[in-house]
């Protein structure tokens, strides 16, 4: 209680906090492109359920890995070398990660490129039960991938687990909060949803670097993604604004 009490006081406890809670919000704009992305191909009815459900398993996920950080850390020890780099079960877990990031947006892609099957449409409400805890599944095997990482990453800059907790609740209150947002902004637009799937698989060949050894800066990551989203934001006005002119055009015709 004592030492709860001294933290509150202590301005570095708050700048580590105030760090803390960023830099999980940056990582987490990752999870919640994918549960976006997951969750629109469920019913309408059940999306912002699976939402809700996938991102409070999460967090109750975040705060058990949080109470097993001792474990966790030792998770960077090298188990095995492989052509000259040392793998460790971090590494493993995020070229596993990385993997299957990979494989689901590669997969999302070619459903969104390749015609619908035929009676794909019939089957839809057949498959629904099972596509909600699929997606609830896999949101949960992504966000232990990032979640590993994230904690890594925090140990190196507090020593304080109080901070640790504060800063994942704070972070995934907010991913609840843009979830529903986020999810209809690329429901409502197509093709942002090529963009965010390129994004993924983006992540995924990182996660994979990662695991092998080789560190990529995530300012270079972001830059890259803010970017591509300003490009894709200034050709959606274009089209709002050609749409507008065409419809002027037709009424005065």
């Amino acid at each position: 209680m004592e030492s709860s009490l001294a933290l509150l006081s202590d301005p570095a406890a708050w700048a580590a906090l105030a760090t803390l809670v960023a830099m999980e919000v940056v990582l987490g704009i990752d999870n919640l492109i994918f549960i976006s992305i997951l969750t629109n191909k469920l019913p309408e009815a059940m999306r912002e359920k699976a939402r809700r459900t996938g991102i409070g398993l999460a967090l109750i996920l975040r705060l058990a890995l949080l109470a097993t950080i001792a474990v966790i850390v030792q998770l960077t020890e090298p188990l095995f070398t492989v052509l000259g780099r040392d793998i460790s079960w971090r590494g493993l877990i995020l070229i596993a990660g990385g993997a299957f990031l990979v494989w689901k947006a590669t997969r999302e892609i070619h459903h969104h490129v390749a015609a619908p099957e035929e009676g794909e449409e019939e089957s839809g409400k057949a498959q629904a039960i099972q596509s909600f805890a699929a997606a609830i599944g896999q949101i949960l095997v992504l966000d232990i991938v990032f979640s590993i990482d994230s904690i890594i990453t925090a140990v190196g800059m507090t020593e304080h687990v109080e901070i640790m907790f504060v800063a994942v609740i704070a972070a995934v209150l907010a991913m609840l909060f843009a979830a529903a947002p986020l999810a209809n902004f690329i429901n409502r637009n197509p093709t942002i949803v090529m963009l965010a799937l390129a994004f993924l698989m983006m992540i995924g060949m990182t996660l994979i670097a990662e695991g092998l050894g080789t560190h990529v800066p995530k300012g270079y990551i972001y830059t890259a993604m803010a970017f591509s989203a300003l490009v894709e934001g200034l050709n959606m006005v274009s089209r709002r604004r050609q749409a507008q002119r065409r419809a002027r055009s037709g009424g005065a015709g």
